[in-house]
């Protein structure tokens, strides 16, 4: 089975220079953990929830919350985002997938068609759900 059967498609996207405020508003109001960071339309970057929350104070929110605390929100995307990307055609399978999850140490795959466009995500958490789907379809 191909990558394109199991991605999300329409991902959702940042610029490069959104402040962190963005992202965090975003990862609070919907229930998924990655964004791919663009500018002019080209792929350049993944953000996870995970950056962002090391990326802010703690006290944000809280009683104790200062100043220099929200200034934190006022981060840039391209000062946390991970610039080093690994992508996956939408053709690929989805076993090229979980090999490029394993090899690279990433939680999320930015699906890039053949002329650069991005079409799409993958998680490791897509492919649990095929898995899943699989077995229960063969019964085991």
């Amino acid at each position: 089975m191909a990558v394109k059967n199991i991605m999300s498609p329409h991902p959702v996207t940042v610029e490069m220079d959104d402040k962190l405020s963005v992202a965090k508003e975003i990862f609070d109001n919907i229930g998924f953990h990655h964004l791919l960071v663009v500018n002019q339309d080209k792929l350049c970057g993944v953000v996870s929830d995970r950056d962002i929350l090391r990326a802010i104070s703690p006290f944000i929110g809280l009683a104790s919350e200062k100043n220099r605390d929200v200034a934190t929100l006022n981060r840039r995307i391209h000062q946390v985002m991970t610039r080093k990307l690994v992508t996956i055609d939408p053709s690929a399978s989805i076993a090229h997938a979980v090999t490029l999850f394993n090899q690279h140490k990433v939680s999320c795959l930015p699906v890039v068609s053949q002329d650069g466009q991005v079409v799409g995500i993958v998680t490791w958490r897509d492919v649990l759900i095929e898995l899943e789907r699989q077995i229960k379809r063969k019964g085991f």
